[in-house]
């Protein structure tokens, strides 16, 4: 969408399919905060930017309500930060949080999925397939959520709640950045590859080679994501004042 355009909430290129086969209608709430997210997603607004409802309703085409309400729910996907007295900002970034949440997650993961893999749960790798299916045309703000089902159906034969609890409240911190993830590198193929492989060694009992998968996995997931990060944060950089 150009900066100039407006949106309607009666735009076709804009419709969903309903389970009927009609043609579902977006509200221009639901418009607003599409717009928003894929401009936060992209970089195209940095961490840090100040948001102008006023200026949004404006260059949109709508009024201030469905762009208030988009904020607010932008706000609880924790992509935009509400500060009291000063308004809304776009969520800063944290290198040293990502670094973080994957070093443990290396420490945690591959050790639960070797202790899983030798239980060969096959209703949960059948499951797991499934969810791997979802994802390869799964919406951005999708794409955590189904990220975590599929690796916590890989884990939780493992039978270790209080590890499984500590790596999915990583997973949850970690939405976002698997967002901006999905929406900046070209990892479909290369994500369904991946999670096809290993379902198919804890099928297989091949516990030690999917151990060295899964790290492999988050390992350059790391690498991605921190990249990203280090754009954005470089982006966002150069529109400070000097």
């Amino acid at each position: 969408m150009s900066q100039n355009s407006s949106i309607s909430a009666t735009s076709p290129s804009r419709s969903q399919a309903g389970s009927a086969g009609r043609l579902v209608r977006k509200t221009a709430v639901e418009l607003v905060v599409d717009e928003l997210r894929d401009r936060i997603l992209s970089g195209a607004i940095p961490p840090g930017s100040a948001l102008r409802q006023e200026l949004f309703a404006e260059e949109l085409g709508v009024s201030r309500l469905p762009v208030r309400e988009a904020i607010r729910q932008l706000s609880a996907e924790g992509l935009i930060d509400m500060i009291p007295h000063r308004g809304a900002y776009v969520s800063m970034l944290s290198r040293a949080e990502v670094q973080e949440f994957f070093d443990i997650r290396l420490r945690l993961e591959p050790w639960l999925l070797r202790l899983a893999v030798q239980q060969r749960e096959a209703p949960d790798l059948d499951l797991a397939s499934g969810v791997v299916e979802q994802m390869d045309s799964a919406e951005p703000e999708q794409w955590g959520r189904l990220n975590w089902q599929l690796h916590e159906l890989l884990y939780r034969s493992a039978q270790r709640p209080a590890a499984l609890a500590m790596v999915r409240a990583l997973h949850e911190k970690s939405e976002r950045y698997f967002r901006f993830q999905i929406v900046n590198a070209p990892i479909r193929q290369q994500a369904h590859d991946e999670h096809s492989e290993l379902i198919a060694l804890a099928r297989q009992g091949r516990a030690e080679e999917a151990e060295a998968a899964l790290e492999r996995h988050i390992g350059e997931a790391a690498e991605q994501i921190l990249a990203i990060v280090d754009h954005l944060l470089d982006a966002s950089a150069l529109q400070e004042p000097a």
